[in-house]
Order: structure tokens, then C-alpha cells, then sequence
């Protein structure tokens, strides 16, 4: 079974789409698991390890009066973020992950509070609407084990949007797809 940066990869390059990356807390674990891949090149355009919260607002473009309000552990920042860096570095697909790994809490958040988002194009043909989704984790053990589950997360995420839309096997199948957040 081909593990999901491969799926990705292979999803991605069929389609002739790419791919971008935001990274908090993973802190470039993301863009190293896909570009593992033989090949990732067709598909990886590259990727921006925002650790500090005022270049998720000076590089990746998300809202600082949200950052200021409400942290950069919120589940719209994982959106915002997404979103910059598929628009920054030029990609039809973005992902992004932001959380509390440890050894503290973070904006009042709890150790193994995780977001993760993509956004991607909008698909008439395919019932996709496209835009953007975030899924909120509360996740266990160490900060390495954060970590680790929040890349598997967020690629999970992304390729099951993408094995969505076909099927798992490039075949346009009539799927609905969830929108939104």
C-alpha cells in the first residue's frame, strides 16, 4: 500500500496540479514527508515554515487582527494559512497545519490541540466546491507523537479530497463533496 505522500504525489501529477505547504508546529515535517517521494517535483511547488506568528501574517497573509484576538492556534488561522501559502507560491492546492506540540499550552490552548486545513479549486464538474477545509485534532502523547500524527493528519486530509473526486483511481466518479468549513 503506497503511503499517502505517494498517493498524493501520484493523485497531483495525474491531474497536472500542485501542491503548497504552511507549516506551524510540524515545522517542515510535512514538505520532508512529501518530497520523500520519487517524482514530488511534478507536483510540490514548496513550502513555508511560519513557526513565528507574525509571518503566518507577513508571509502567509492571515488575518492579524485574528491572530491578535484569537491566537495562531484557531481553526480559521489553519484556514488563512492554507489559503497564503496555495496563493503565495503559486499552487492549486494548499495544506497547513497549526497547533500546541508541548511541552506548554499555547493562546490558552492545551497541549495536543491541532489544526489542519487545505484549500483547494473549485471543481463545478466534479460536485466539489472547492475552498477550504479544517479538521480540529486532540491528540495524545509526546511532542515528537504530536507532531508526527499532525503530518499524518493533514495529508490524510488532503488526499482523501483528492481520492474523493476519483474514486482512488483517477476516474471522475458523481460524489458530493463537503465545502466549507
Amino acid at each position: 500500500m503506497n503511503s499517502p505522500a505517494a498517493d498524493i504525489v501520484r493523485l497531483l501529477t495525474v491531474r497536472g496540479e500542485t501542491l503548497a505547504v504552511a507549516e506551524s508546529l510540524t515545522g517542515g515535517l510535512v514538505a520532508a514527508e512529501v518530497t520523500t517521494v520519487p517524482g514530488a517535483s511534478k507536483a510540490f511547488r514548496g513550502a513555508v515554515t511560519a513557526y513565528a506568528t507574525e509571518l503566518k501574517h507577513r508571509l502567509l497573509g492571515v488575518d492579524i487582527t485574528l491572530l491578535e484576538q484569537h491566537g495562531a492556534v484557531n481553526p480559521q488561522v489553519a484556514a488563512e494559512m492554507a489559503a497564503g501559502v496555495r496563493k503565495a507560491l503559486g499552487a492549486d492546492w494548499g495544506i497547513a497545519t497549526t497547533g500546541v506540540a508541548g511541552p506548554d499550552e499555547q493562546d490558552g490552548q492545551p497541549v495536543g490541540t491541532v489544526f489542519v486545513a487545505l484549500d483547494g479549486p473549485f471543481r463545478p464538474d466534479s460536485g466539489s466546491a472547492g475552498g477550504g477545509k479544517v479538521e480540529a485534532l486532540r491528540l495524545n502523547g509526546s511532542r515528537a507523537e504530536i507532531r508526527m500524527e499532525s503530518v499524518r493528519s493533514v495529508l490524510a486530509l488532503l488526499r482523501e479530497e483528492l481520492a474523493g473526486e476519483h474514486g482512488g483511481n483517477e476516474r471522475a466518479q458523481d460524489t458530493e463533496q463537503n465545502g466549507g468549513f
